[in-house]
C-alpha cells in the first residue's frame, strides 16, 4: 500500500522546501511527478528548479502532449490529474503541492494513489484553508488504510510529529 507523507511548511515556502525533497527521491533513483493545482504553479516551479541552487541540477520538464517525452523525464511537473493517472514516467513518488488533490480520480473514477510508492503532500502552515484541507486528507487517507506520517519544519529541519 502507498505510503503517505504530510509535510507541514512552517519556516519556508514550498518552492524552497520542495527541491531538497525531490533530490532525496532522486537519490533513491525514483522518478517523480509533482502535481500542482494550477498551471501557473507548475510554470513557476519549472523556472525555479533550474536556478534554485547553482551547484544542483534536477532534470525535469512540464508534462506535454508528447507521451514519449513525458516518459523520458525523471521529474515531471503537471497540473493535469489525467497525466498523474497515466503516470507516464513510471514515477514512484508523487508530490501534491499548491492545493493539488491527493485523492483525485482518473477518468474511470479510480483513485490515483496506488501506482506510487509514496505520495507526499506539502501544505503551507500559514494558510488556514490549506491546513484544514490537509486535516481532511489525513482522515480520508487514514480511513483507506494507508500508512501515514506527518513532518513539520522545526529549526530548519524536518521533525516527525506523527
Amino acid at each position: 500500500m502507498t505510503e503517505i507523507v504530510f509535510y507541514h511548511l512552517t519556516e519556508s515556502r514550498m518552492e524552497d522546501a520542495l527541491p531538497s525533497l525531490v533530490e532525496k527521491c532522486r537519490e533513491r533513483d525514483w522518478n517523480v511527478i509533482v502535481e500542482a493545482e494550477r498551471v501557473e504553479t507548475s510554470q513557476s516551479l519549472d523556472q525555479h528548479l533550474w536556478s534554485y541552487r547553482p551547484e544542483s541540477f534536477l532534470p525535469h520538464a512540464i508534462a506535454s502532449g508528447d507521451e514519449t517525452e513525458n516518459a523520458a523525464q525523471p521529474i515531471l511537473l503537471t497540473h493535469n490529474v489525467e497525466i498523474v493517472a497515466q503516470n507516464p514516467n513510471t514515477a514512484q513518488a508523487r508530490f501534491c503541492i499548491g492545493g493539488a488533490e491527493p485523492l483525485g480520480t482518473d477518468a474511470a473514477g479510480a483513485k490515483i494513489i496506488e501506482p506510487f510508492e509514496r505520495v507526499m503532500i506539502l501544505f503551507d502552515g500559514d494558510d488556514e484553508d490549506a491546513v484544514a484541507k490537509a486535516r481532511d486528507h489525513w482522515k480520508a487517507l487514514k480511513a483507506l488504510g494507508h500508512g501515514i506520517s506527518y513532518w513539520q519544519q522545526e529549526d530548519g529541519r524536518w521533525a516527525k510529529k506523527a
